[in-house]
């Protein structure tokens, strides 16, 4: 009787994993967001009830549970690389550190579900590391916003009912069929794209602060031939970036433009081809369907950036969609390898013709032949990157080649000099926001667009581009109000802030405060940050609404931290100060150097409690 006791013990380790998951929301970066809170406080419901239907489960029928550590070195080795992305990556963009919290409760959350699910259908659970790896990489692509964040513990959740349902056999065993990770993108991105609904995630901005960091290209390189040279998957990463070269050379050539506007092969895709498709466990076992499995993801990306352009939906999503369908086809290709290499040994002008150089390659070992793909791989990243083809300045980038290909006719010329002058109105340059509002306002070689011209306009005006605003102005005047407000009613929170903003100062419309916070509010409950900030400061002075410090200071609290820096430095002043809330220096601070690493100048000011008084709150 002690020992059975003693071995259905494991069950005491959900439930201290499960503890400890709910203990996150003890932390600031989760207390802070009562949407954050109440995410983490289901989802450990949710733990608790499969773990209380799990113990009724073992007691009612005398099972006995037994787990094993077993530390596969893919995984360890796997986990060490992605972290050292986490650290270069967050150098440069700090929100990556600021994240780190909400990704490790990610992983206590997935070994929690996973010894529920595996213990509710075996007796023995494999304790390892993979769970680690398979979060991290998750995380490398999408997040999902504060307020929305229970959707990423419903994506770990994918990845979990994924790997244990979804399997068949391959070489005798039953393995999943799918990449883990992969297939919760692939899903969730298909959903985000059909409901439009991107903005509640941090895709689009993950995606773009890839290529903040100096030579991303050469850290993914380095990290990736670690994997490559320990687990044999070089070939896989070097078909699908042999690939890509091959597809954007033949494309300008035949063309005369780029394919892809500001990068030959993005940062974020280049860490795809490391990540996402090299999986062993997912990914072929033989040369040849290797070489085939990366050669498909690397035109899948190719053309999936098309098809995603000409779909309105962002494109970050190209390097997301294509891994389920192939994890789908690795069986086939194994077994295309074997018969090709039967064929090949039956046919005499192989072994005694030109073709012999075939035999010798097959005659190598697994570890010879992917050291001869690795010394490939190095010399074609090496001519990519002498050459310019990665890391240095695309010719896409620059407007010019775009404006003079849509001056002399090419649809194409006009579509990617808007796409090209919205990255860079994305990226806050005013030039870019108002050059964009001229190409839609005007509709040369485009269909005119009023309602985009007046986002651009609003947005260069708002970066101090002083012609953009007059030029707003004068579109509300002619087109109406409703230049912004269609798109705000279809839930375009940018919109809705731009129209509020209009009516907050009396801009071409007649000035209604109350208007403009009603449009904050829609701003708001649309995701978009600013308009939370603009609303919580319309509650904190009492502009339009009754004056509510302790709305304002919740309203502020989401907008810091979904990015809006204003919003932390006065959530820090109400801590500081004790403004409708205790004194608290140590979260006082704790907002500060988030404004301050969100870019907000007087948050940097007010970390020294001398310098606080940079700007008066006059929220009393």
């Amino acid at each position: 009787m002690p020992g059975d006791q003693r071995r259905s013990s494991p069950l005491w380790l959900p439930a201290l994993l499960t503890l400890i998951f709910a203990g996150f929301t003890l932390l600031p970066r989760v207390s802070a967001n009562p949407h954050l809170v109440a995410s983490f406080l289901v989802a450990a419901g949710f733990l608790l009830a499969g773990l209380c239907a799990l113990w009724w489960s073992v007691v009612r029928t005398g099972r006995t549970l037994t787990y094993e550590f077993v530390p596969r070195r893919v995984h360890w080795v796997q986990m060490i690389m992605h972290s050292s992305v986490y650290a270069y990556w967050g150098w440069y963009w700090r929100e990556v550190y600021h994240e780190l919290p909400l990704i490790a409760a990610q992983v206590v959350f997935l070994y929690v579900l996973d010894m529920l699910v595996c213990w509710s259908r075996r007796d023995k659970w494999i304790l390892g590391f993979g769970q680690i790896p398979i979060i991290f990489s998750m995380n490398l692509f999408l997040w999902f916003r504060d307020d929305w964040f229970y959707l990423q513990f419903v994506m770990v959740a994918l990845i979990v009912f994924g790997k244990e349902f979804l399997r068949w056999k391959r070489d005798g065993q039953s393995t999943h069929i799918f990449n883990p990770s992969a297939f919760a993108l692939f899903l969730t991105s298909l959903v985000l794209i059909a409901t439009h609904t991107t903005p509640i995630t941090w895709g689009t901005q993950i995606s773009s602060t890839f290529n903040s960091p100096p030579n991303i290209y050469i850290e993914i390189f380095l990290l990736g031939l670690v994997v490559q040279g320990l687990f044999s998957v070089t070939l896989v990463t070097l078909s699908a970036a042999a690939m890509l070269f091959a597809l954007n050379v033949v494309y300008t050539g035949s063309t005369g433009m780029y394919h892809f506007i500001d990068f030959n092969i993005h940062p974020a895709v280049f860490l795809g081809l490391h990540l996402l498709v090299t999986d062993p466990a997912t990914s072929p076992r033989k040369n040849f369907g290797k070489a085939i499995f990366g050669a498909a993801y690397g035109a899948g990306v190719f053309i999936l950036y098309g098809w995603l352009d000409n779909m309105g939906a962002p494109q970050f999503y190209d390097k997301l969609l294509f891994v389920p369908v192939l994890n789908l086809t690795v069986r086939a290709l194994d077994r295309a390898s074997i018969a090709l290499s039967s064929w090949l040994a039956r046919r005499r002008w192989v072994t005694r013709g030109k073709l012999r150089p075939l035999q010798a390659l097959a005659s190598w070992t697994p570890q010879q032949a992917n050291f001869g793909f690795m010394g490939i791989w190095v010399t074609l990243f090496g001519y990519m990157v002498l050459t310019g083809f990665l890391g240095g300045k695309h010719p896409g980038s620059d407007p010019a080649l775009w404006e003079r290909a849509c001056e002399a006719g090419h649809a194409k010329g006009c579509r990617v000099l808007a796409q090209t002058l919205d990255v860079q109105c994305q990226h806050n340059s005013a030039g870019g926001c108002f050059s964009l509002g001229m190409l839609l306002s005007g509709g040369k070689g485009l269909p005119r667009d009023p309602i985009g011209a007046g986002r651009s306009f609003k947005q260069a005006c708002d970066l101090g581009f002083e012609s953009a605003c007059s030029n707003l102005v004068n579109m509300v005047k002619t087109d109406g109000d409703a230049v912004l407000l269609e798109p705000c009613s279809r839930g375009d929170g940018r919109s809705c802030f731009m129209l509020g903003s209009l009516y907050y100062g009396g801009q071409g419309v007649r000035q209604s405060l109350e208007y403009s916070a009603t449009l904050f509010q829609q701003s708001c409950t649309a995701g978009f940050t600013r308009g939370c900030g603009q609303l919580g400061e319309s509650y904190l002075f009492g502009e339009g609404v009754p004056k509510d410090i302790i709305k304002a200071r919740q309203i502020l609290e989401k907008a810091c931290d979904g990015g809006y820096g204003p919003g932390c430095f006065n959530v820090g002043i109400m801590h500081r100060k004790g403004i409708e809330t205790p004194k608290n220096e140590t979260l006082a601070q704790a907002r500060f150097r988030q404004g301050c690493d969100q870019g907000e100048r007087t948050a940097c000011e007010a970390l020294t409690p001398a310098t606080s008084a940079a700007r008066s709150l006059q929220a009393q």
